[in-house]
């Protein structure tokens, strides 16, 4: 399975990264062993001094298709859950200086924390979902899905057109502001429309 993920997908967090408007979200993947299922634990890796959280809603493949027409998106999307991309913003500013790919600030092992599933037939508009992600009982981020700057229909879309999408794949769909540095001790949690459907601690 594949692990799909977008950037620069909400204005907020681009004017609060970058300083400027992003016109168009860039893909990046995951590998598999980035997955932390459960709420088991993060343990924050000894490369990086600067990991991060990035909250995201995380939407689940349910069947095989290539150069999907953004219209039958919908008909691909099986479930959706509250997802973390946990950043080492340290390693991606140096490779960024350097010019060089950021594979290992996104993709390390267990950067990809990943809550209950909801089946997709429990929403109405998938472009009308709120979520948000607290840190020691304080909400740190939080958005809705109709602020994306590229929809979850078109991701799939743009997605089916580079990578065949296959039974199980999930993707990212970008993080709106708030972002922030995680320490050992915080206790995570994400939550769909209320729900609380992750929640973790960081050690």
């Amino acid at each position: 399975m594949k692990i799909i993920c977008v950037g620069w997908n909400y204005g907020s967090h681009n004017a609060e990264l970058y300083k400027e408007e992003k016109k168009e979200p860039v893909l990046f993947l995951k590998p598999e062993t980035s997955l932390l299922r459960e709420n088991k634990p993060f343990y924050l890796p000894d490369f990086s001094q600067q990991v991060e959280h990035e909250a995201e809603l995380v939407v689940r493949i349910g069947k095989m298709g290539k150069n999907i027409a953004a219209k039958f998106a919908d008909r691909y999307i099986d479930a959706i859950t509250i997802g973390v991309d946990f950043t080492a913003r340290d390693l991606q500013a140096a490779a960024k200086k350097a010019g060089a790919p950021w594979d290992i600030s996104k993709g390390f092992d267990n950067s990809a924390p990943i809550g209950e599933f909801i089946d997709k037939s429990k929403f109405a508009d998938l472009q009308n979902i709120n979520f948000s992600l607290s840190k020691n009982g304080n909400i740190v981020q939080s958005g809705n899905s109709r602020e994306m700057i590229t929809s979850i229909a078109e991701i799939v879309s743009l997605a089916s057109k580079y990578f065949t999408l296959k039974t199980g794949d999930l993707i990212f769909t970008g993080t709106p502001s708030g972002v922030g540095k995680v320490e050992i001790g915080d206790e995570i949690k994400g939550f769909i429309e209320g729900q609380e459907l992750l929640n973790f601690s960081v050690k």
